[in-house]
């Protein structure tokens, strides 16, 4: 019967070394896990980078009152019939010739009632939006990792719980064995206490496993590697440190919800972008006042400078002069030049050319598009303007809960104190009885487990407790620990 006992202790001792100890490197304080998830969690590195998203729309925009400049040039080969760019002539012939252009032009927007600064407003209350939606994420980041945290530390405890029922099985065994063998106790007894001891190892294999579970479990919520070991730190918690929490009245936790949540205050940021967004739609369908200048040049290879290096007199054909003595021929100069083309600074320079306009742009019809697009930015600003009031209920609501749930929790635990420490006392009875031999086996058992009952649902009662108040802590904006 011995040996039975002995391999449980062995099997037990084997399982709970490799799935269950741990280094004190490897333990995690609920701080040290709520960091990580803050620096690691992939849903808050998705919405710091919609922040910067929103950060970037805020520059452009801001940027877009600038004035826009464009400078263009060009260079070809023309043929055949065309124009001359220097000297806006035709040239015939098939010969070609080379050219280029350079031209720049700029414009700024003077008046457009003010849709520019509209939407500078409305991405900056977006970009405060993007920050506060990751705030609000990194709250509720925090609380799953404290929901995950405490069912680790409640397994945990049920764990420490069941390993002390084995233990008190394996003595109260041996104790038996010995009022057996000395012929006090009959063989039925020992047979009664084995198979409690088998029982209270199953259910401590099964604790272990479902903290190993909630392990894995707050390793995804994490983003951290399965490999990695992890140990929760079992500190010594006391409930009743913590029920301050459950005197504050609701409203006041909603008052103090109200100022720290940053959902509500996200929802409030993007009603008033909207509202921007709705103004500056308007504004494009009146007119608009721009300013524009530009400047060019061009350069062609027709463009020629002329040098004259000497005259040259030919007779005229058929003309004459008389005088009183003689007949004379008549002769017509005519220059002798070289042509080269005249360089690209001299050319640019004296074709350079500037231009500057007012111009008004009157929207008349395109479509209805922004028509449409100012309908469309109304709906969106009555939607946010629901979302707030949605925002503010639903977090009204969830105070009112959590504020409900922790009264409710902190009456469970009351009872399931006062079962626990009259399962105390009937144990500590039926312990000392058994040990003189007043009480038998059955009796004695049942007493036992109706005591570990007890202290397994005061156990999760604690901790159901310590969570709901730990909700009412975020609630009030104060930081997550044990």
């Amino acid at each position: 019967m011995m040996r039975l006992s002995r391999v449980f202790s062995l099997l037990l001792l084997m399982f709970i070394s490799t799935s269950v100890l741990a280094q004190q490197d490897n333990e995690w304080t609920l701080q040290r896990a709520v960091q990580y998830a803050l620096d690691n969690n992939i849903s808050i590195k998705q919405s710091e980078l919609n922040q910067r998203l929103a950060k970037l729309t805020l520059q452009q925009s801001k940027w877009g009152q600038l004035p826009n400049v464009n400078v263009s040039t060009g260079y070809g080969r023309s043929f055949g019939r065309s124009v001359d760019p220097t000297t806006n002539q035709f040239v015939e012939g098939t010969s070609s010739y080379d050219y280029m252009s350079l031209s720049g032009n700029a414009d700024v927007l003077l008046f457009g009632w003010f849709q520019v600064r509209n939407r500078i407003t409305q991405n900056k209350l977006n970009y405060e939006a993007a920050g506060k939606d990751l705030e609000q994420l990194k709250n509720d980041v925090s609380l799953n990792v404290a929901t995950g945290y405490l069912r680790a530390l409640l397994a945990k405890e049920q764990v420490k719980i069941n390993e002390q029922q084995v233990s008190l099985s394996e003595a109260q065994l041996k104790q038996t064995q010995k009022f057996t063998d000395a012929g006090r106790l009959p063989e039925l007894n020992v047979a009664q206490l084995e198979a409690q001891l088998a029982s209270d190892s199953a259910n401590l294999i099964t604790a272990i496993t479902e903290y190993n579970a909630a392990i894995l479990d707050m390793k995804a919520l994490l983003n951290l590697s399965f490999e990695t070991p992890f140990e929760v730190y079992l500190p010594e918690v006391s409930a009743e440190k913590y029920f301050s929490s459950a005197l504050v009245t609701p409203e006041v936790v909603y008052a103090a919800a109200r100022r720290n949540m940053a959902s509500v205050y996200s929802s409030e940021l993007k009603y008033k972008a909207a509202k921007k967004g709705y103004a500056a739609s308007k504004g494009a369908l009146l007119p608009q006042f721009v300013l524009n200048g530009q400047a060019g040049t061009n350069y062609s290879t027709l463009n020629k400078d002329f040098t004259v290096t000497g005259i040259t007199n030919s007779p005229i054909a058929g003309s004459f002069a008389a005088n009183s003595a003689d007949t004379l021929q008549l002769y017509q100069s005519s220059p002798i030049f070289t042509t080269d083309t005249r360089p690209l600074g001299k050319q640019l320079d004296n074709n350079f050319r500037q231009s500057i306009s007012l111009g008004v742009n009157i929207p008349i019809f395109r479509g209805l598009q922004q028509q449409t697009a100012v309908r469309q930015a109304k709906i969106n600003m009555l939607i946010q303007e629901l979302n707030v009031t949605q925002a503010e209920i639903t977090l009204k609501q969830q105070v009112y809960k959590a504020h409900n749930d922790a009264k409710n929790a902190l009456q469970k635990y009351y009872a399931a104190l006062r079962s626990a420490n009259a399962g105390k006392r009937a144990y500590d009875f039926a312990q000392k009885r058994n040990e003189l031999g007043l009480t038998n086996t059955v009796e004695y058992l049942v007493t036992q487990n109706n005591y570990a009952a007890a202290a397994g649902n005061l156990a999760i009662a604690k901790y159901d407790l310590i969570f709901k108040l730990k909700v009412i802590d975020y609630y009030l904006g104060k930081e997550l620990k044990l």
